[in-house]
């Protein structure tokens, strides 16, 4: 069967040759992709890695799923940097010998789906033995005509925007982990939910809301981030390049509708973390017109000056710093 055969068994050569099905006939033919460049345009490169165990586990996710995921986590920072237009990623794949080549198939056909959704090719990589699967990515996109989003482009008076809600990602991790129970929520909820952890959507569509929305009178100046670590921890980065302090709304955090019923729902919202979203500072009029172009945005709060920090509005109390995802310290 199909199933049973592995990598040790396939060999580097025959693994590459299988490979290549995912990419430009002749792409992985040589040492090196070429990519011929326009003078007039800005290259954004992102790289990502994901690791088993930290990012990714057979108990939560097929191997397309986590194809997709790779390929969303890295495209959702070149939205993030204001990109209109992907050119393509470069994927590096650790993984033993007993690894199956059906999973190996899952997970290129995952970023292949991504990828023709959202544009772009895949331009090459590498393959290697080792101890614990993991996927290097590199992603590679063309800025949008209007210019970057940088996280320390805030200004104080800038409004804060998320582009979506928060938290279902962690409510659908929470369900594949079993940490949380099925019953408080309705079926479509939770598979909502899983879907969300499962498949997440870059942002692209936010970047053409904000070129429709811009205000005649308004220079291009957008700070941002994407929320993949959590909303307080994209707002923490987004305080910290802008030299500002944020003020959250208490009353106005992004929290899905899935998460209402459930304690943990502000802090799933505010930490919970791969959502994806992103997080933007903007002046108040372009913000008005922003909320009215992209359905699902929303106002959370306002840059201003002070000390570097998040603090809720409404009492002045610092956030958290343990909010959001760290790499290196995970339980």
């Amino acid at each position: 069967m199909a199933e049973a055969v592995t990598l040790a068994a396939l060999g580097e050569t025959e693994l590459i040759r299988r490979l290549e099905a995912y990419a430009p006939p002749g792409q992985f033919n040589d040492d090196a992709a070429l990519l011929q460049e326009h003078s007039d345009r800005v290259l954004v490169i992102t790289s990502d890695v994901l690791v088993e165990g930290v990012h990714f586990s057979d108990a939560t996710m097929a191997g397309g799923d986590l194809g997709w995921r790779a390929a969303a986590a890295n495209l959702s920072d070149l939205a993030a940097m204001g990109c209109r237009s992907v050119v393509g990623l470069t994927v590096a794949l650790v993984a033993p010998g007993s690894t199956p080549w059906s999973w190996v198939e899952g997970v290129y056909g995952g970023l292949g789906q991504a990828l023709e959704r959202y544009g772009g090719q895949l331009l090459g990589g590498d393959c290697s033995a080792g101890g614990q699967r993991a996927l290097a990515i590199t992603a590679l996109g063309h800025l949008g005509p209007m210019g970057p989003i940088r996280r320390g482009d805030g200004r104080a008076g800038d409004q804060l925007v998320s582009t979506g809600d928060h938290g279902l990602s962690r409510l659908g991790l929470a369900l594949l982990l079993g940490e949380t129970s099925e019953g408080s929520l309705a079926g479509h909820q939770c598979a909502r939910a899983i879907q969300a952890h499962r498949r997440p959507m870059p942002r692209f569509d936010a970047v053409q809301a904000l070129e429709r929305s811009r205000p005649p009178q308004q220079s291009w100046r957008v700070g941002g981030t994407d929320s993949s670590d959590g909303l307080a921890a994209a707002v923490a980065l987004l305080a910290r390049g802008s030299g500002c302090t944020a003020l959250l709304e208490r009353g106005a955090l992004p929290i899905d509708p899935a998460l209402e019923p459930l304690p943990q729902a502000d802090r799933w919202c505010l930490g919970g973390g791969e959502d994806f979203e992103l997080v933007l500072a903007l002046p108040p009029a372009w913000c008005e017109a922003f909320l009215a172009a992209l359905p699902g945005s929303a106002a959370i709060g306002r840059l201003a000056a002070g000390p570097v920090g998040v603090i809720w509005a409404d009492t002045g109390e610092v956030l958290g710093a343990d909010l959001g995802y760290s790499h290196f310290n995970v339980d």
